[in-house]
């Protein structure tokens, strides 16, 4: 039974048409510049709560990069990774994470990449640059280039998410289902949606409707 619950379509990958925009338009509207050569700066830092997309953004610029045949590498900050000067883009996911030594890296990589190179670096983190608790001069460089505030759906917001996709699907979704969902389930977006195709899929299996006693019973199933 559990096999078929998780027997469900993978999460779409991350791209900058399925990321909803919500009160992040003007952040999208910069990226879809830098994209398409129009926004010249290279330097973007991003910050936001858990589950507010940040990952999404960087994993979809860098796809969106390799698509065009060009040179983009995604690294998380929790694990060592390398910044090439000759890249096209470069993004770092949780700079917070960054040990000592690997501040040093990214702000020489940085001095460098502003004197020589033309890639775009992209970083991530969990709160402005003012307040990161890094090396002061590295803060002060994420401060010289783009920063923005990447804010989580509202409620509303991810009730009206949830629906559209349940009726992309043929499921007609009640106002009650999504506010359980949201009350006992994982909030973040591409969970409440893998939540809504498992659902789909054991009211099939079952064959019942969707309820929230059914609802419930999924829950106690994959958890």
């Amino acid at each position: 039974m559990q096999q078929l619950l998780l027997d469900i379509k993978p999460v779409p990958a991350p791209s900058l048409v399925n990321f909803l925009p919500g009160r992040n338009a003007e952040l999208l509207q910069i990226l879809h510049r830098i994209l398409i050569g129009q926004e010249q700066e290279r330097f973007v830092y991003i910050w936001g709560n858990p589950g507010c997309g940040k990952s999404h953004l960087l994993q979809a610029i860098t796809a969106a990069y390799t698509q065009n045949n060009l040179k983009a590498v995604y690294c998380c900050a929790k694990q060592s990774c390398d910044y090439p000067l000759d890249a096209d883009c470069v993004a770092i996911d949780g700079i917070d994470c960054l040990d000592a030594s690997a501040q040093i890296r990214l702000f020489n990589f940085y001095n460098e990449l502003r004197a020589e190179g033309h890639a775009l670096l992209l970083m991530s983190g969990s709160v402005a640059p003012v307040h990161l608790t890094l090396r002061q001069d590295l803060v002060t460089r994420l401060s010289w280039g783009l920063a923005y505030q990447v804010h989580e759906l509202t409620e509303d917001e991810k009730i009206q998410a949830m629906k559209t996709h349940a009726a992309d699907c043929g499921i007609q979704l009640s106002q009650e289902i999504c506010l359980y969902l949201l009350r006992h389930g994982q909030r973040d977006l591409p969970s409440l949606m893998m939540t809504l195709e498992a659902l789909d899929r054991y009211s099939l299996v079952h064959q019942r409707p969707i309820t929230i006693p059914l609802l419930r019973e999924l829950l106690q199933v994959v958890s």
